[in-house]
């Protein structure tokens, strides 16, 4: 009987071949881990794809953080402004409150300088025309004092009243030129008394 030598060279080979094969062919686990390696083809799609998703997402929550951040810059602002008129008008109404006791003051000694030059004027009973004269002009002035303060009060009062309409100068709650000129009439009137108790 005759040996297949062919045979058995031709299993030889293709167990070698087979041997070589094996060896040579990755594993599954490697083969999968080849495929999903950075630059590998298989993975240049997704991975654009997958830059293209972060990208947009990181796009979005920058875009999101900037209109937060303006809001809550404008919201800042609005407040600013806020605190800054309320100061504003705060520091108004205390300049017209300090106005107004101001001009109270003058009220209240051109009163008590009429008042107290009524008493003075029983001595000037038996006294000449001039010391009358004096003290009538003297009591004319500090009347016109007292209704100048008046009416400045009255100007500051309804200034006060109106500072949330847009006053921003502290001139808006002033006395005006009838307030100036209440103080000079307590002084004039109170000269002329004085030259009357001089004259008598």
């Amino acid at each position: 009987m005759a040996v297949p030598w062919l045979r058995i060279f031709d299993m030889l080979i293709g167990v070698s071949d087979f041997a070589r094969t094996g060896r040579d062919r990755p594993r599954p686990l490697e083969n999968e881990s080849q495929q999903l390696a950075p630059g590998s083809r298989a993975l240049g799609y997704l991975e654009t794809r997958l830059a293209g998703v972060v990208v947009a997402a990181l796009k979005e929550a920058f875009d999101r953080d900037t209109r937060r951040l303006e809001l809550e810059r404008e919201e800042i602002e609005n407040e600013r402004a806020r605190a800054e008129r309320a100061l504003r008008l705060e520091l108004l109404r205390q300049a017209g409150e300090r106005e107004i006791g101001r001009l109270r003051l003058i009220a209240a000694v051109a009163v008590a300088s009429w008042l107290g030059t009524l008493f003075f004027s029983m001595r000037l009973v038996g006294a000449g025309m001039g010391p009358k004269t004096a003290v009538a002009g003297g009591w004319i002035l500090l009347i016109a004092a007292l209704a100048s303060a008046f009416m400045a009060q009255a100007r500051v009062a309804h200034a006060l009243d109106r500072v949330d309409a847009g006053m921003a100068t502290s001139e808006a709650v002033a006395g005006g030129a009838s307030g100036t000129i209440a103080q000079w009439l307590v002084v004039a009137g109170l000269a002329a008394i004085g030259v009357a108790a001089l004259i008598a």
